[in-house]
């Protein structure tokens, strides 16, 4: 068994395993489905896509661990994924395509970083059958008389005044000319860069409004993204690059959104540029579950995160989250038990009796792995409804991450608020979180661990569970030897607090028993849920339960 990579002659790739395995790649956890196969007794993994950036180049490749013995059909996997490889866009040639196709035509508006994605057009030539008119109404006086007054320079409302204007100017003013014949499009970009000497935050509302085919009714795809690298320039290239993809998929890739979606970053990566927020409507996107398109930037390697409102609606993270207390629980909602509604509620009101904190302003979340959804896409995504909308029911905001680790999670939340931040967990989960295993690959070990998990006003609160018929609390919960100072410092620094039990009698429900109850059409599982809950599991069949 070795590790093959896909642009080496050797490589070898194979589409079933025997059993689930777990690898970690830069601290993103990717899970090996078990599955079928010729060779019961022989390791096959699942070829995987990732990412590999070196200076100037992008690609996808594919890693594999195979067994050499049994491949019969190595050869045509290999070369079908070497045409991949070679047939890839880069940025000049998309432009160059879009440049060359007489039915493309529109107008580009950028405000805020230059006029990078005008630029990508006018570099590679032929730029004239493309572009009808590129603008960037900077100042803002300009822009208000232009677009209308804006309760923010950098805001979705903003994007939607530009989208407007510019599409009715170029369909009102060329449709007589040329409108039997093209498709009309209007990009907009509303940035906030990197300024001058400041640290500030730095993103963008970006949009393409398009037409399908000469003069059908328009679609949109709209997308929020954050900017990470170090200086204006570089982000404005990023932001060029980005520009081109979208208007490239719009135009090619509508018809398969996860396509779309999974081509946004070429000849980037999300250490670069991050999309954390899509939004499809339009004839071009009917019948398109936004929700799982958001879901699909996390399966790209998009971004690491993606957040929806307590009425399932996918939003900008920054919209929820900006200055705000937050309070987060981690877990599998499979579904949500009596449990975890003790677990918010005691949670909630713990972090809320803390000091310099105003329990009014609390953002609530409920926040689901990825490694908690299922690796077959089309269950996954099933699932993943499912449980939005039983934690929606419930009135809580969800927010769906890949990170793996907790001090992850905490650093990804810094991001958008330096106010107050707390974690409540079960006391079951002190077998991970003081588990040194789980923090292999990191330098300084478990002390790493925990020292970027409370750098700040971060508290972890600790719900009691019972094991073996006693009650456990922070107070009585037992690590391995070694781990017993460090729990004792948490505890005495007042980083690990105790929450009280709401109500001792659910202590026993299981989330996963729940749901084994339900694959069995066992309906005690209706006691272990609220009856909102148990209603709408019913009502819509979900996890299967009859």
């Amino acid at each position: 068994m070795r590790i093959a990579i896909l642009n080496d002659p050797s490589a070898v790739v194979v589409d079933w395993t025997p059993a689930p395995l777990l690898i970690l790649v830069e601290q993103r956890r990717v899970v090996f489905p078990k599955a079928g196969g010729p060779c019961a007794t022989s390791f096959f993994l699942a070829a995987a896509l990732f990412k590999i950036t070196s200076p100037g180049h992008n690609m996808r490749i594919s890693i594999s661990l195979y067994c050499r013995a049994c491949n019969p059909s190595a050869r045509e996997n290999r070369k079908r994924m070497t045409e991949v490889i070679d047939s890839a866009l880069t940025t000049a040639k998309k432009a160059l395509e879009i440049n060359l196709d007489a039915r493309c035509y529109g107008t580009i508006v950028e405000i805020g970083a230059g006029q990078e994605v005008a630029g990508q057009f006018f570099r590679v030539g032929a730029a004239a059958g493309t572009v009808a008119k590129t603008m960037s109404a900077y100042d803002m006086q300009f822009s208000d008389q232009i677009y209308g007054k804006a309760g923010r320079y950098v805001s979705r409302e903003r994007l939607n005044q530009m989208l407007a204007h510019e599409y009715a100017l170029v369909c009102n003013r060329l449709d007589e000319s040329r409108g039997a014949e093209t498709t009309f499009f209007t990009y907009a970009a509303t940035v906030a860069a990197k300024s001058y000497g400041q640290n500030n935050f730095c993103h963008a509302h970006i949009g393409i409004r398009f037409q399908q085919s000469p003069r059908s009714a328009y679609s949109e795809i709209i997308l929020h993204a954050r900017m990470h690298d170090d200086d204006a320039a570089a982000q404005s290239q990023a932001l060029g690059i980005l520009g081109v993809n979208l208007i490239y998929g719009a135009f090619r890739h509508s018809h398969k959104p996860r396509t779309l979606i999974e081509h946004l970053l070429d000849d980037l990566s999300s250490e670069r540029i991050e999309v954390d927020f899509i939004e499809l409507s339009g004839e071009a996107f009917a019948g398109v579950e936004n929700r799982l398109m958001n879901l699909h930037l996390i399966r790209s390697w998009s971004t690491r995160a993606v957040l929806f409102d307590a009425h399932g609606v996918s939003q900008v993270p920054t919209n929820i989250l900006r200055k705000s207390p937050i309070m987060i629980i981690r877990g599998s909602f499979r579904p949500p038990t009596k449990v975890h509604a003790d677990m918010f509620s005691a949670g909630l009101k713990a972090f809320g009796s803390m000091e310099s904190i105003d329990s009014k302003n609390i953002v609530t979340l409920a926040e689901i792995t990825m490694a908690e959804l299922e690796s077959d896409t089309n269950s996954a995504d099933a699932d993943f409804l499912a449980r939005v909308d039983l934690l929606n029911a419930l009135g809580h905001s969800v927010l769906v991450s890949d990170y793996f680790r907790f001090f992850s999670l905490r650093h990804w939340l810094r991001n958008y608020t330096h106010e107050a931040l707390g974690i409540t967990l079960s006391v079951l989960d002190f077998d991970s979180l003081f588990n040194p295993k789980f923090y292999e690959g990191l330098e300084g070990g478990i002390l790493e661990a925990m020292g970027k998990l409370f750098p700040d006003n971060t508290h972890v609160f600790v719900y009691p569970s019972k094991i073996n018929g006693k009650l456990v609390t922070l107070g009585n919960v037992s690590v391995e030897p070694l781990q017993k100072h460090l729990l004792s410092y948490l505890i005495d620094n007042k980083l690990l607090l105790d929450c009280n039990v709401v109500d001792e009698k659910n202590l026993h429900i299981s989330a996963r028993e729940s749901y084994k109850m339900m694959q069995q059409g066992n309906n005690e599982w209706e006691a272990n849920v609220l009856p909102e809950v148990a209603k709408l599991i019913k009502e819509r069949k979900f996890f299967g339960a009859r």
